[in-house]
């Protein structure tokens, strides 16, 4: 036991002896990082994924929804692709692949863009004899890949607030 501990223990100093540090802390060069994310406005994204991905997007940013308090303004354009991958013997469709691509850029007040990207999310859907039930399931699937996508471009947007203020040149 006493081994077990003394091991986790020479681990946690070897990882804060490689400069290893949490991404959304508030010390060192990731101080902001946190505050640059809410200072973020999601601009309105078309049809119901979307606003889902919006509305996620706000969430994991911790920001306020509105555009006049924020300093970056995040556009999003989003394609959707659906593609029948199973068939049964009657050559009836029996599964379907969504897949979500997002095109994302990050802007100053001024218009100016920061940094842009792209992101894509692949759902799967089985088709079952009620239409509605099969309407439900592939909302659920392709709901789940816009909060993936959102977390992802998240997780993108604080890995570049963090690169920024590492390698911003030291203030005189």
């Amino acid at each position: 036991m006493k081994a077990r501990i003394l091991a986790v223990l020479a681990l946690a100093g070897f990882a804060g002896g490689c400069g290893f540090h949490p991404l959304y802390g508030d010390n060192g060069a990731t101080a902001g990082t946190k505050d640059k994310l809410a200072a973020i406005y999601v601009d309105p994204i078309p049809n119901r994924l979307g606003y889902e991905l919006r509305n996620e997007l706000i969430d994991l940013f911790d920001s306020s929804g509105r555009a006049s308090h924020d300093s970056y303004r995040l556009r999003i354009t989003i394609g959707e692709k659906s593609e029948g991958v199973a068939l049964q013997n009657d050559a009836a469709i029996t599964r379907y692949n969504d897949t979500l691509s997002v095109h994302y850029e990050l802007t100053d007040r001024t218009g100016h863009l920061i940094t842009e990207g792209d992101e894509n999310g692949l759902s799967a859907y089985n088709v079952v004899a009620s239409p509605y039930a099969t309407l439900i399931a592939q909302r659920d699937a392709d709901t789940r890949a816009a909060y993936d996508i959102a977390y992802r471009i998240r997780t993108n947007l604080a890995v570049f607030f963090q690169k920024a203020a590492t390698e911003a040149p030291p203030k005189r």
